[in-house]
Parts: C-alpha cells; structure tokens; sequence
C-alpha cells in the first residue's frame, strides 16, 4: 500500500449536518459538550453549526452561542456553513478560520434547497469567498447529489465537473462529494471519480456519502482505493438532508475509524472516546443511534 494512503482525514459533520434535522430542541451546553468530546477523542476538523436563517433550520438559531463557547484549541479546525454574505459576515465576527459553501449537481434540487440555480448559488459564493480571503479565512466546498438526486434521479457526471470546476474557479481549497440520498453503491463511486480524478487534484476531493442503503462504508473504502484520504462522517450516524426525501443519516463516524483503522489505515482519531461522544448524544435525545459499531457495545 502507498504510505501517502495509510492517513486519512476525517471531516466530522456530527455537530452541523448530524444535529440540523433534529426537531426537539438541543441546548447550547450540549452541543459545544458534544464538540468538546469529538476534539477529544482526536477529530481534528470538526464542523461545529451553520450560519444560516433559524426559520430555515431552527435547530441552529443558537449558532453565534455555540462559536462564542467553543475554546480555540491548538490543532482543531473549526469550520462552519455559510450560505451568503451576511452568514460570512458572523464567521467573521466569532473570528472562525474555516467556512463551507455548499450548492448541488442537480438544479431541481438546489433550488428547493437554496431557492436558487446552480450558477445563482456560485454567483453568491463570489462575494463570500473573496470576503473570506481578504479575512484569511479558508473555504471548502460541497457538491450534493453527486451520485443521484430525489428529483431528477440520474446525475450526469459531465455535471458534477462542471460544478466542481466552477467551485474551484473561485478559489475553494477542497470539494466534498455528496451522495446525499445514498444511492451510491462502488461501481458508481468508480464511475464518477474516473471522470473527477482525470480532471482534478485528487488530494483537493473529499467524500460525504450518506448510508440510506447501508452502502456509505463500501463507498468510502472504494473511493480510499481510487486515492482520496478526505472523508465526510457523522459521529453515530447522525443526521441526514432535511430537504432531500427519503434521506438518511450519513455515515458513523466509528464505523469508519474501525474500518480504518482494520485496513491499517490511521485516522488518528480514538475510537472509544468517539464512542463516549455518540453516548453522550443518545443520552441527549434519548435514542439509540445507527452506528453500527456503537450497537456492538
């Protein structure tokens, strides 16, 4: 095996996407707890909420509470999602040194889901990312419905390039790859990076699969295998798109460590002190959670 492919970086969404489609309400403490713990247990980018409309996501209102809580420790990103300038403006201002745009590769979507086109989304981005480099503030990318959409079923991977490419264009260091409805299975995975990979940097993809089929954790191990080493996971599968039907939680954050770490593969991340993490969750909302691993303890 290639020693570049023997560290993988995990994304951890647990505390943005995991928590965002919840209904009963989370306090503040429990959430920056929650964030604590994950840093703890080694997660060095975790994104911690989302700057967006509590109208929208009333899940997050308390977004500006949870940055103002959360300490700087030395070695752990902290990022947030920004959908506009005026959610730039509050990363700004809680002094976050990371944020995430997102748009999708299926225009039927992406409208439903920020009442705007593909190219109106990457319109919006323009001012948001030259306001982050002119703050020094880095900005990554997401791309859903990568592999199929509740809408438009079939994406085109022409698509997913051409979306992909505008959002570098603008300056995004890095792009994550959403199978948001989990439609994905490895032949897809394939499919799609043979086309991604002849044209981009594999080192500046990540992938988001979500596990509505129980198909993430062979997607993720056969995108490992086609070279990428960012991942998106969600510490006891929480979460799942709010605007995509039918969508469930995303990958577990320890199934993919344990799988990981299995194959010789390092995460750098303690899979116990995850599992504390997750508990900790299930105690909050007072229910199991879908982690495969945590339903082994």
């Amino acid at each position: 095996m290639n020693q570049l492919f023997k560290k993988v970086k995990i994304v951890e969404v647990g505390p943005r996407d995991g928590l965002q489609n919840i209904k009963d309400s989370i306090s503040t403490e429990n959430k920056v707890r929650f964030v604590e713990m994950l840093a703890d247990a080694g997660c060095t980018n975790i994104e911690i909420t989302a700057f967006v409309h509590p109208k929208l996501i009333p899940q997050l209102a308390d977004s500006g509470e949870v940055c103002a809580k959360l300490a700087v420790r030395p070695g752990v990103q902290y990022s947030v999602l920004v959908p506009n300038a005026k959610g730039m403006e509050r990363a700004i201002e809680f002094g976050i040194k990371e944020i995430a745009v997102f748009t999708a590769a299926s225009e039927t979507f992406n409208m439903k889901n920020t009442n705007t086109t593909i190219d109106g989304s990457i319109e919006r981005f323009r001012e948001v990312v030259d306001m982050a480099r002119k703050n020094n503030i880095a900005v990554r990318g997401y791309v859903s419905t990568v592999f199929g959409c509740p809408f438009e079923k079939q994406i085109a991977p022409e698509k997913v390039l051409e979306v992909t490419g505008k959002l570098f264009d603008l300056g995004i260091y890095e792009v994550s790859l959403g199978d948001t409805i989990g439609v994905a299975v490895p032949t897809d995975v394939e499919r799609v990076l043979e086309k991604v990979l002849a044209k981009f940097d594999m080192a500046k993809i990540a992938l988001h699969m979500h596990d509505t089929r129980g198909t993430a954790l062979a997607n993720v191990v056969k995108g490992r295998e086609m070279g990428i080493t960012v991942f998106d996971a969600s510490a006891g599968g929480l979460g799942g798109c709010p605007f995509a039907p039918g969508a469930a939680g995303n990958l577990a954050t320890e199934d993919i460590v344990y799988t990981f770490e299995k194959m010789g593969v390092s995460t750098g991340i303690d899979i116990e002190k995850l599992t504390q993490a997750s508990r900790f969750m299930e105690g909050v909302l007072g229910r199991k959670l879908p982690s495969r691993y945590l339903s082994t303890k």
